[in-house]
């Protein structure tokens, strides 16, 4: 189930097929036994189909709580602002469930090249850890964005700790290049992962305490 799989996009036949190669280094704040043990996960979820006009990334963040609490902020669809910086506010329909095929509504605040955007719930396996969402609408330049989020724990000598993976793809926008605009989708979700780890572990103290 490679994340490409999961959210396949259309291609011209003639064209050759690309697959991203996040599995084969490893990404920054990660060490080499975590990268080890969570290779099969990132060729399984972190696997794009990409060619000319897009670009993707691979991304990990540590946290120092335990993964039920983690993934409890995480799977919440209906409450990214918990967690990601640039969300003013999300809505949902009446009589909202976090299921495949469910959409939330996200007003971005001033200062972004967007506005709104609608997004869909592609992926949720609470007994792996996965969540996928892609933008389908609104007013952003983030176009065919699509997105996995993966949470995975580890315990050593009596600690337990959690690694969050996140990926995604993305067209290019017309006049940036792939660099810019890699680095301006990283920025975002470093800096949500970031906020995740610092919600979780807030948490995971007042649990503690």
């Amino acid at each position: 189930m490679e994340g490409a799989e999961h959210s396949s996009s259309l291609t011209d036949p003639d064209q050759e097929v690309i697959y991203t190669t996040h599995h084969s280094s490893v990404p920054p704040g990660m060490s080499q036994q975590e990268f080890d043990e969570l290779a099969p996960v990132i060729s399984e979820f972190h696997t794009y189909r990409i060619g000319p006009g897009k670009c993707s990334s691979l991304l990990c963040q540590r946290i120092n709580a335990p993964l039920h609490i983690v993934w409890s902020i995480v799977r919440r669809f209906d409450k990214p602002q918990t967690y990601k910086h640039f969300i003013k506010s999300c809505t949902v329909q009446p009589g909202f469930t976090i299921a495949v095929g469910s959409t939330r509504d996200v007003n971005v605040i001033s200062g972004l090249p967007a506005a709104t955007s609608t997004e869909r719930l592609d992926i949720l396996d609470d007994e792996r850890h996965v969540l996928g969402f892609s933008i389908i609408g609104g007013e952003h330049r983030l176009r065919n964005y699509r997105a996995v989020t993966t949470v995975h724990e580890f315990e050593r000598d009596r600690r337990i700790w959690t690694v969050v993976l996140e990926s995604y793809v993305v067209d290019v926008p017309e006049g940036n290049t792939e660099e810019d605009t890699r680095l301006f989708a990283d920025t975002v979700v470093k800096l949500n992962l970031q906020k995740l780890a610092s919600v979780a572990e807030g948490l995971a103290r007042e649990r503690d305490g």
